[in-house]
């Protein structure tokens, strides 16, 4: 089958051996993937987490039909209309534990079904589980114009949030926010930012910063956040690291959490998906909560696909068909 492939020339569609499913895994016929950042960064050879490197096929959101089941494989049939998260994206089959997939809604087709799971699995456990977003509570989603950042937007404002505030350093993207649930929209690189979200929320700061960014942005971060308030780490768009106010944390006593996939287990994951389809999947299915395709490009493309991703001047999903 063919597959995109990080080689010793770098990323390129290649022929693999069609996997088997074994033990709790589901075979998937792709007919479309998500774009993310970390692919971005595999395609030039960086590891994420356990996976990368020469050899490895890229990929790590995609919606698909059932083909195969393991035995031990349950919830799903052949044939289903799926999507999930998981290694080997970016092929034309790919394997996935039956715990990490969601059933795809009817009312969606297969590119815009790729999208979600990502940013679903990710927000969600960031601004709910991790997070605690109480209704009435505040929140600033830093890098919200990322696909997971119009997001956690998205379930901030469905889970009752009484004010979002969501950043970018890009002026369009910055300007589209509100069309994804921001109540102000701010540039995390102007120096007043901190001042702009402490005239929002009457001096205090706000309860919770959902971070993508990192680096250069966490001291004011801790300035931006309400005395015990919570701050949850789930990028490092700005570095992994930076000076760090350890007097400033301790005296607004905010909790710092830190938060990704990478070092979970898969049980660990199958409660994170198993925690979304019981809370936010009804707004899923009516479309309250989605994300903006920016391009289609077929599976041949998939290089310029990546191409666009590195350019920066898109809004939403890129998303590669097949």
């Amino acid at each position: 089958m063919k597959a995109y492939v990080y080689g010793t020339n770098g990323a390129e569609i290649s022929e693999v051996a069609k996997p088997s499913p074994k033990g709790t895994q589901v075979l998937v016929k792709v007919h479309a993937c998500g774009l993310n950042r970390a692919d971005l960064g595999m395609t030039k050879g960086h590891v994420h987490g356990a996976a990368g490197g020469v050899g490895t096929v890229l990929g790590m959101e995609w919606a698909g039909e059932v083909a195969e089941l393991g035995p031990d494989a349950k919830g799903v049939a052949v044939g289903d209309k799926i999507m999930g998260s998981g290694g080997a994206a970016f092929a034309e089959y790919t394997l996935a534990d039956h715990g990490r997939l969601f059933r795809a809604p009817s009312n969606m087709n297969f590119e815009e079904a790729a999208t979600l799971p990502v940013a679903l699995a990710t927000m969600h456990n960031a601004v709910v589980t991790s997070g605690a977003l109480q209704p009435g509570q505040t929140v600033l989603i830093q890098g919200a114009s990322s696909g997971v950042g119009l997001m956690a937007m998205q379930i901030a404002k469905l889970k009752g949030a009484k004010l979002v505030i969501g950043s970018s350093t890009d002026a369009m993207r910055r300007g589209r926010l509100k069309e994804f649930g921001a109540d102000l929209a701010i540039d995390s690189s102007d120096p007043g930012w901190v001042d702009q979200v402490l005239k929002a929320t009457n001096g205090e700061g706000v309860d919770l910063i959902v971070d993508q960014v990192s680096g250069k942005v966490a001291n004011q971060n801790l300035a931006a956040t309400k005395v015990k308030g919570r701050i949850v780490n789930v990028g490092r768009l700005g570095g992994t690291h930076a000076d760090f106010n350890f007097d400033l944390h301790a005296a607004r006593r905010i909790n710092y959490i830190g938060v990704t996939f990478r070092t979970r287990t898969i049980e660990e994951i199958r409660e994170i998906f198993d925690e979304v389809r019981k809370d936010i999947w009804g707004a899923v299915e009516a479309r309250k909560l989605q994300l903006p395709i920016d391009k289609v490009y077929p599976f041949a493309e998939i290089g310029k696909a990546f191409e666009h991703m590195e350019a920066n001047k898109h809004l939403g999903k890129i998303v590669v068909a097949l």
